[in-house]
């Protein structure tokens, strides 16, 4: 039985989404502010957090900055009613996986839900023993290591199965909604701004300090991975300019 720490400050909307979560069959824990959701965090150790971002005391993006600081693995749903794309990538950038906007039905909830455990629970992409050499990347999915150019890199979850997905088809196009079935078990797109957010920060991650780069947009489509030389791209752009 999953466990899911629910913080949400609203009582009303904190009891319903619990009572649809235990009738669901899952294990549930109601926190109505962020320090004393972080505090119990440590003990229930859950699968999954629901979490607010408006909370008193501490906010849910303050919560998850501190939270993912101890966990990279356990999932986090922000379900909050701002939906500026501002506040959507703010929260993605703070640690989240995914994010439901009030109001919201319990169907579309316990999908996601589901979605985010499957993706936790199965990391079928995480599952492969060979290690995978590529440009100055050496990537061992098993043990959730990476290092470029020699030196050890980091990665949250999602960007580590981003990449592995990714650079185990190399040179294949991979389309926005191949990824979001693959890395966050969704049959549908839930947003390409979710997708293009992991793909930025996987980007820094392993092109900043490299000699290459790696993930390239196919615009309207999605992304292919290929190592590319900066120098090469360079000389192709300046070259292109002519």
């Amino acid at each position: 039985m999953a466990r899911i720490l629910i913080v949400e400050d609203d009582p009303i909307i904190g009891q319903t989404v619990d009572y649809a979560l235990r009738r669901a069959g899952f294990e549930t824990e109601l926190c109505h502010d962020g320090a004393a959701a972080l505090e119990a965090s440590r003990e229930a150790l859950p699968d999954l957090i629901l979490l607010d971002i408006m909370l008193p005391g501490m906010d849910g993006y303050t919560f998850a900055e501190h939270f993912r600081r101890l966990d990279k693995e356990t999932a986090i749903i922000m379900v909050t009613a701002l939906d500026q794309e501002r506040d959507k990538v703010r929260g993605l950038d703070a640690g989240a996986d995914d994010y439901i906007t009030k109001p919201f039905s319990m169907e579309e909830l316990l999908a996601r839900v589901r979605a985010n455990l499957r993706r936790v629970r199965e990391r079928e992409v995480l599952a492969k023993d060979e290690e995978i050499r590529t440009g100055d990347l050496v990537i061992e999915p098993s043990e959730l290591r990476l290092t470029v150019a020699g030196a050890p890199a980091r990665l949250r979850l999602k960007e580590f199965q981003l990449l592995v997905t990714l650079a185990t088809n190399e040179g294949a196009l991979q389309t926005r909604q191949k990824l979001a079935q693959q890395v966050w078990g969704y049959e549908f797109l839930p947003s390409s701004r979710t997708i293009d957010v992991h793909i930025r920060r996987l980007r820094q991650a392993i092109e900043d300090p490299s000699e290459y780069l790696y993930v390239h947009t196919v615009h309207g489509m999605g992304y292919r991975f290929e190592p590319v030389l900066k120098s090469e791209s360079e000389h192709a752009r300046a070259e292109g300019s002519e």
